[in-house]
């Protein structure tokens, strides 16, 4: 009887391991990158924290692409859940009120702005929130990375905390998120030498600091440095992002990722 040779054998194994990896469920947090049985296996195991990230479509100033809000919140969601162990992400939520159509208003006056009216926005979280407490996830967490629908979200968590008073699930928006990478970005910068006129609202050295630490390819940085002072016209609003570097950002970053999840810690304590 002739045995297989050397080369065949260990093509053997390397093919059986290639399988046995394939068939593993990936190392991932992020919902649409897992089937339905491995998200229905990770809830039975505990994995009961659903992370909502909503973004927006919206201009940014000429040096910084319409996606900032989506890919910064999705990128900070799948950081936070990495951290809490017991948490997935659902997709990000792209299209938020960004102002009037008829006439164009706020962010709608600039293009690739998109907007949706702040009643289909509540109905879209609420609808979102309901397919996860049907699923299993009894916290519901909802993280906006843009500050014109903070109310939206906590008019929307209020009623479905009262709709499911008699249920296991609960929703959560904790100001913690928002907070990090408003004010308490700001204050950072200015405890680094950083002006309140620099720093800025929307498209400053603060927003473009953090865009360039999540995903500086998103950041013209050739225009950004040689271009002049930038203002309102310009989709700019309080600031200079001159400045900016992703070595700032991540002080933000850091700050955002650190205290949301102390926040949700607390929060779902015993959950």
């Amino acid at each position: 009887m002739r045995h297989p040779s050397w080369q065949t054998l260990v093509a053997a194994v390397l093919l059986i391991a290639a399988q046995f990896a394939h068939a593993q469920t990936p190392k991932t947090v992020l919902l649409q990158d897992l089937t339905w049985t491995e998200i229905r296996d990770q809830v039975r195991a505990g994995k009961t924290t659903i992370i909502i990230p909503i973004g927006g479509t919206e201009q940014s100033g000429p040096d910084i692409a319409v996606g900032k809000h989506n890919v910064r919140a999705q990128w900070l969601s799948r950081k936070i859940a990495e951290e809490l162990g017991n948490a997935l992400v659902a997709p990000v939520i792209a299209y938020v009120p960004e102002g009037g159509c008829a006439p164009p208003t706020s962010h709608m006056r600039f293009p690739g702005t998109i907007t949706i009216p702040d009643d289909v926005f509540e109905k879209m979280l609420e609808s979102a929130a309901n397919s996860f407490a049907v699923h299993g996830f009894t916290n519901i967490v909802f993280l906006g990375d843009h500050g014109g629908y903070q109310k939206d979200i906590k008019l929307v968590v209020a009623h479905l905390n009262k709709t499911w008073a008699a249920t296991k699930a609960h929703a959560f928006v904790p100001p913690e998120y928002y907070g990090a990478s408003s004010d308490g970005y700001a204050q950072i910068l200015r405890q680094h030498g950083y002006r309140d006129d620099e720093i800025g609202t929307h498209a400053g050295l603060a927003d473009t600091s953090l865009q360039l630490a999540v995903a500086p390819q998103m950041v013209r940085l050739e225009r950004l440095h040689g271009s002049p002072k930038l203002g309102p016209a310009d989709g700019v609003y309080g600031g200079d992002p001159r400045r900016s570097s992703a070595e700032l950002g991540q002080l933000g970053i850091d700050a955002i990722v650190t205290r949301t999840v102390a926040a949700l810690r607390k929060d779902t304590a015993g959950r």
